[in-house]
């Protein structure tokens, strides 16, 4: 018998492909996005492996203080080397080859016409000393290296991009000072570069304009010689430094072998590519959850339409394991046959991906794509474990069917005592969801607010998913008065049709809840977090004008001097970041950041103090503290602390001021000035600002706008704000961020699409008789076709309603764990909201069109005679 069974599952899998085919293109989505994104961050690895490894020496020795690879010094100056040491290392047995290197990023490089030729995705603009060493990633393409202090050479990607070619001058702006080279040559990589521009110059040049002199390096790269190890070379480095002054026994030298450096590489990258990874596994997390209500309904429906011929194999003896075992058997077919689409679908949307961040500025090669043996793997077990247990429930449904059944129509009504079971079960979820929310929204520390919170969301989630059955029958009525009533019996026939079977209605649109849920709740939280940022600016920023760099750099003496120069300016202010190591009282060293600015800042960014006044703080030997660190360790006004600031001198700064932590601008921030800054920090090691404030005179404030603009155009990497732009630009870096979002949350909308049109499609052959009789009886096509859009509109504004209702409690929850860190606005974007549930009855139109179609093509006479 088990082998009928078998023949049987078969059959009927492939006699019902089209009604298959929707839910396998949901699974084949939520596959392909697993595969995708998992073929997506392999290659970006393999990209960088290959660069970190290509470039790396094999002993790379670097100054114990140097920043990471991904990290621009706040001094806009690298961590050094003395070229002395060339000539120590040249010694070391097993040394084939010693270089001095010069790196920086502290550097902006532009055009004839003023423009930045950096990358605009984030990757560095990245200049350096030309040494043979460079031949081992790229090669000259066209005209030659850099000969001295007039020329440059420039990566192809930069030059293809700005249209660059030989003899084009370009300006470099570093900390030191600008200067200019014409284009002596353009190199091309042998591997991938992700997106860095990159400009060389002449060793001197390097040195003398980028680090300050001539005799510096930032590196010094040892190449082994044949025989010896990596290891062994370093070891021997690592000797013969120890004989030198402050050697790595002192803690002046980092010693990296070639894997080291490349595993550093991999490290300082890492944490962007898993952001990225482990967001896009979430959301095909989220499609694979809303693909399993597709999946549970089609094979509820299957199984319902097909009660009879399931109650006559059980009367010829098939056993109840037997027919589950069939079930299931189509599901693990479905499953395998959807898993193995996505696989090939992922790699192509990894494909995709790798263009779109090509036109973002990060190139991607095709050549370098990765697909493990472990992805086909992860994303077919993935799809067919998931697709099993979503027809594990209707297989069980299906054992359940008596010998008796197949003198019975199809589809018997739902056992009432489940019902009951189920309704109870959904209400104490809900509640309990709720619960937790609100117990969210009283929590005193975050910590324990997110814990409460996401255990909110998923018992909410859960509970609506439960009771959803029993909520459609008031909500589509409700929404039959307003939407349906209006097209008279045929819309009358559309509200009958969506409550015929609840438990379909409610678990269809459950599918379509849960994507606009997320949407509801990331709106609310990213508009709140607009609007309180934007309180916060009126109500405690002073200053005028924000000038800072677009990507990071700290504000270079010329611009500092540009902006100081502009015309109509009552007072400029700088901000400096200052990493120190400050002791309590008590004894209690913290390592924390120490905000060295003018005393004009105590106009600029109003501080609402404890104790003490905060214009105090900028006095000569005087500091202010946070209250929070304050109450933590014990701290009084006119406590002293022992600041230990960079190049190991100690300070011991009387507390003059002790400031709010109630406001989110600066929370917790510890200021001094920046004349007591300098009395302890070298002038090398002193930061540059990262922030200019400029207030303008009385009346002037336009006049002064224009002015520091035209001021800074030569330095294009700094942006000046006044308090609109810089709201505008906070919105629109939360929108672009939002619209990132909504576009990952679209394949979970799309899947429930699918899912409505999956519904509508097996409810026309389910009711293909009645179909028959209506038209019989004088139905017209044009009335059928909106009897069935309508059912899908209502069905669609049925699962947009839950889920609006569920993101505004989730995201009202989630501001006002917020609003413990400052954010304490409820901003509710009714535009988007009420936009969103407007679009519903337009996807569920669009979802009804194949299905419509369908059904106002049936002949009559053979749908009457349907059993």
């Amino acid at each position: 018998m088990s082998g009928t069974v078998l023949k049987t599952s078969l059959r009927n899998f492939f006699a019902h492909k089209g009604r298959m085919a929707l839910s396998a293109v949901a699974v084949l989505l939520s596959v392909a996005f697993v595969c995708g994104t998992l073929v997506f961050s392999d290659t970006m690895n393999t990209t960088f492996d290959k660069l970190f490894a290509t470039t790396a020496s094999d002993v790379t020795v670097s100054p114990a203080n140097a920043a990471a690879n991904d990290e621009i010094p706040q001094t806009g100056r690298p961590a050094t080397l003395p070229a002395a040491l060339v000539e120590q290392i040249k010694g070391v047995p097993g040394a084939r080859d010693v270089r001095g290197a010069v790196n920086s990023m502290s550097v902006t490089v532009v055009d004839a016409a003023g423009e930045n030729v950096g990358p605009t995705s984030g990757a560095p603009t990245i200049a350096a000393n030309w040494t043979p060493n460079e031949l081992r990633s790229v090669e000259i393409a066209s005209g030659h290296a850099p000969r001295g202090p007039t020329e440059v050479l420039v990566d192809s990607g930069t030059a293809d991009k700005h249209h660059l070619k030989i003899g084009d001058e370009l300006r470099t702006i570093a900390v030191t000072g600008d200067f200019t080279a014409k284009i002596s040559g353009i190199a091309e990589f042998k591997v991938t570069n992700p997106g860095a521009t990159l400009v060389w110059y002449d060793t001197a040049t390097a040195q003398r304009e980028l680090l300050g002199k001539e005799g510096l390096f930032t590196q010094i790269t040892v190449e082994a010689a044949d025989g010896v190890s990596d290891e062994t070379l370093k070891a021997a480095v690592a000797k013969k430094l120890g004989d030198a002054k402050g050697g790595p026994q002192g803690g002046h030298y980092k010693l990296q072998t070639a894997a080291e450096a490349t595993d550093a590489g991999r490290e300082d990258v890492a944490g962007f590519l898993d952001v990225m990874k482990y967001a896009m596994l979430g959301f095909a997390g989220i499609a694979f959850l809303v693909g399993i209500f597709l999946i549970v309904n089609t094979f509820s429906m299957l199984v319902a339409q097909r009660t009879r011929e399931i109650g006559l194999m059980r009367a010829i003896g098939s056993s109840r394991r037997q027919i589950n075992r069939s079930v299931l058997v189509e599901a693990l077919l479905l499953g395998v046959v959807g898993s193995a689409a996505g696989v090939a679908t992922g790699v192509g949307l990894a494909v995709g991906l790798m263009k779109l961040m090509s036109q973002m500025g990060m190139e991607l090669s095709t050549q370098d794509l990765t697909v493990r043996w472990t992805t086909p793997v992860v994303g077919i077990v993935l799809g067919v474990v998931v697709t099993l247990l979503a027809a594990f429930v209707p297989a069980r449904r299906a054992a359940k069917v008596s010998p008796m059944a197949a003198l019975r129509e199809s589809g018997t009504p739902a056992d009432a005592r489940a019902g009951k079971v189920r309704g109870v079960l959904g209400l104490v979820l809900t509640a309990a969801g709720a619960g937790a929310l609100f117990a969210a929204t009283r929590a005193e520390e975050s910590a324990p607010g997110s814990m409460w919170l996401g255990l909110g969301v998923v018992l909410s989630l859960l509970g609506f998913v439960v009771v959803g059955p029993l909520l459609s029958g008031a909500v589509v009525r409700a929404l039959g008065v307003v939407v349906l009533r209006i097209f008279g019996p045929v819309g009358r026939m559309a509200e009958r049709n969506a409550l015929r079977n609840p438990r379909r209605t409610g678990a269809t649109g459950a599918a379509l809840m849960i994507g606009l849920a997320l949407v509801a709740c990331l709106s609310v939280v990213g508009s709140s977090m607009v609007a309180s940022a934007t309180e916060e600016l009126d109500k405690s920023v002073g200053a005028d004008f924000i000038v800072q760099s677009t990507n990071g750099q700290p504000v270079v003496p010329q611009a500092q001097a540009a902006v100081e120069k502009a015309a109509g300016l009552d007072h400029v202010t700088e901000y400096k970041w200052v990493e120190v190591t400050v002791t309590d009282p008590r004894g209690k060293a913290e390592k924390t950041g120490l905000v060295a600015a003018d005393p004009s800042y105590a106009q600029d960014v109003r501080r609402d103090t404890t104790a003490g006044t905060l214009s105090d703080a900028y006095g000569p030997g005087a500091m202010s503290v946070g209250s929070k660190y304050a109450g933590e360790h014990g701290v009084k006004l006119g406590d002293r602390l022992t600041v230990a600031f960079p190049g190991g001198r100690q300070a011991t700064l009387r507390v003059a001021a002790i400031t709010s932590d109630d406001n989110n601008i600066d929370k917790g921030v510890k200021y001094t000035s920046i004349a007591t800054a300098a009395q302890y920090v070298p002038a090398e090691q002193l930061p540059r600002s990262m922030i200019v404030f400029a207030t303008a005179e009385d009346g002037q404030e336009e006049a002064a706008y224009k002015s520091l603009k035209a001021a800074l155009k030569p330095y294009p990497q700094y942006k000046v704000a006044d308090q609109a732009d810089y709201k505008k630009d906070l919105q629109d870096q939360v929108g672009q961020l939002l619209n990132m979002v909504y576009g990952l949350l679209a394949l979970a909308i799309v899947v429930a699409v699918l899912g409505v049109v999956n519904t509508l499609a097996l409810s026309v052959v389910e009711r293909t008789r009645e179909i028959g009789l209506m038209r019989a009886i004088g139905l017209s096509r044009r009335q059928l076709r909106r009897m069935i859009r309508l059912e899908s509109v209502v069905i669609a504004l049925f699962g947009a309603l839950l889920g609006l209702g569920l993101g505004l409690g989730w995201g009202t929850a989630a501001q006002q764990l917020l609003a413990l860190e400052g954010l304490g606005v409820l901003e509710i974007p009714w535009p988007t909201i009420v936009g969103v549930f407007v679009g519903s009855a337009f996807v569920g139109l669009f979802a009804a069109l194949v299905p419509a179609f369908r059904a106002g093509r049936m002949n009559v006479l053979n749908a009457i005679a349907t059993e």
